[in-house]
């Protein structure tokens, strides 16, 4: 499915969000209305992805199916929605897939959308988002922790804004898959998978008690489901969670022998078969934190999604503040960033209709424009591989993965040979506008190799059939030679993809 344009959101608007999560799919529908959201509709399947992922990263036939039903009934359900105004994301099970454009291109197809995947602290970004606005904080600085399907996130932030954010591979389909996979429950084998997960929460948890938080909250299925059963057996009251209640759970569990046999008021029958891996998360999670009590929120990462939204559809883009962040970090020459992100645009402008080229491709120029010299702080010989690394594999907020390996795949072919095998490992969908980005930016930074100050006069572009005809003054080519030269370089280039580049410096 190709991007569609965004606009700013008027009052009225629909937007929904997706969540492909490991243990349910979650589709949440709301109004925007006077600056708010309002939920007009929710639904919830339960798919267990993450039940039906194998040791080599492959998914079980079975399971596929399962998602993509689940996904085609949401798809009937977004028809009334304008797809600007519809973002889905895969979290951890997806992320732990050998190939994951094997099972993304027919979700994509069933949904009839483009599906983002994003990397586990981005998730815990909207995990805080989601939960931040459902329960406006205060003064005091908070923790929320989510548990999925594959994933736990942890996360301390203060006011709307995260602080930090880590997230653990133990979700409640995973963990029960993996300490309790034979379907037996004993203490022993509690005990000894509390410590082993205990050791991967000494990577933060010092930094976290140092840190300090106030409030606990805590969302998702698993943890409002350990909520529900805590109130049935009357451990606890008012969606609250305390550690005396967490550990009368834990030996309720535990006088079960089989994962089968388990059997607690408050149950449901679907969330049975996982929950005790949840109440082992939670359980040590209180304990490495030296957690007391926590509030159960309604609101997870799909209400933090349409947040999202929201803020990409005005002034307060997480992506812009990265993007400058970014800038800052590394030491990128901001005013030669501007002049070859001017230039750029003003070629995509030129040629946007001709190629079909969308607003959504324009921002990602724009940005790759901005840090096309990141590379420079570690070297200048092979910059633009070092900068396609940094924004590949770095945690970068608002950003899902998807959009990093846009960024990283225009950054990395902005010079020397075009390498298309590049292209392929971004969505099919997102294929084809990338190369020509690419294309665009490499004549951007051609144009402004000599860093020198000024518009280029005369310029224009022309696309047709395999061909690029590139429009310069002539008397602006005549003073810069080395241009010349490097643009019959490019020319080149651009033959080895099969493209013809024509240059009228008249």
């Amino acid at each position: 499915m190709p991007n569609s344009p965004r606009r700013s959101l008027q009052d009225g608007d629909l937007l929904a969000a997706v969540d492909l999560g490991s243990n349910s799919f979650h589709l949440v529908v709301a109004r925007y209305t006077l600056g708010q959201l309002r939920i007009v509709d929710r639904i919830k399947e339960t798919v267990r992805l993450a039940e039906g992922l194998d040791v080599n990263g492959g998914l079980r036939p079975d399971v596929v199916a399962r998602a993509l039903d689940c996904l085609a009934r949401f798809g009937q359900k977004l028809r009334t929605v304008p797809p600007a105004q519809v973002r889905a994301i895969a979290t951890n099970t997806v992320r732990q897939m050998r190939n994951p454009q094997s099972f993304l291109l027919p979700a994509e197809t069933a949904l009839g959308h483009g599906i983002e995947v994003v990397a586990g602290r981005e998730e815990a970004r909207l995990v805080y988002l989601g939960v931040a606005h459902g329960h406006p904080p205060g003064k005091s600085r908070r923790l929320v922790i989510d548990i999925g399907g594959g994933s736990t996130e942890f996360i301390i932030g203060d006011g709307m804004a995260p602080i930090e954010r880590e997230s653990l591979q133990m979700g409640c389909v995973a963990t029960t898959k993996r300490f309790f996979g034979n379907g037996k429950l004993s203490r022993k084998r509690w005990k000894e998978a509390q410590i082993e997960m205990a050791a991967e929460f000494q990577q933060f948890a010092t930094l976290y008690r140092q840190l300090g938080w106030k409030e606990t909250f805590g969302s998702s299925g698993t943890i409002k489901a350990i909520g529900d059963i805590c109130e049935a057996l009357k451990l606890s009251k008012g969606g609250l969670i305390t550690d005396t209640a967490l550990a009368h759970l834990s030996d309720r569990v535990l006088a079960f022998d089989t994962l089968e046999s388990l059997k607690l008021p408050g149950l449901s029958a679907e969330r049975q078969p996982v929950i005790t891996g949840g109440v082992l998360v939670l359980a040590t999670a209180f304990e490495a934190l030296e957690i007391r009590k926590l509030h159960v929120s309604e609101a997870a990462m799909r209400e933090g999604v349409l947040h999202d939204m929201v803020g990409r559809g005005g002034k307060a883009d997480p992506r812009e503040e990265s993007v400058a962040a970014l800038m800052t970090r590394y030491a990128i020459d901001a005013v030669q960033a501007e002049r070859v992100e001017a230039t750029a645009l003003a070629l995509f402008d030129e040629v946007e209709t001709d190629w079909g080229l969308e607003s959504p491709d324009r921002q990602m120029l724009a940005w790759a424009a901005r840090l096309h010299e990141l590379g420079l702080a570690i070297a200048h010989s092979q910059y633009h591989v070092h900068g396609a690394y940094i924004l590949e594999n770095s945690d970068i907020a608002g950003f899902s993965r998807t959009e990093q390996q846009f960024l990283a795949t225009l950054v990395r072919n902005q010079r020397r040979a075009l390498r298309l095998t590049s292209f392929e490992g971004l969505p099919d969908r997102l294929a084809p506008a990338a190369q020509r980005c690419a294309m665009l930016l490499r004549l951007a930074v051609l144009l402004h190799r000599a860093h020198e100050a000024g518009k280029i006069p005369g310029l224009r572009l022309r696309v047709g059939s395999g061909e690029l005809q590139l429009k310069l003054s002539k008397r602006w080519l005549d003073a810069h030679p080395l241009t010349r030269a490097d643009l019959d370089t490019e020319r080149e280039h651009l033959r080895d993809i099969g493209l013809r580049l024509e240059l009228d410096g008249g």
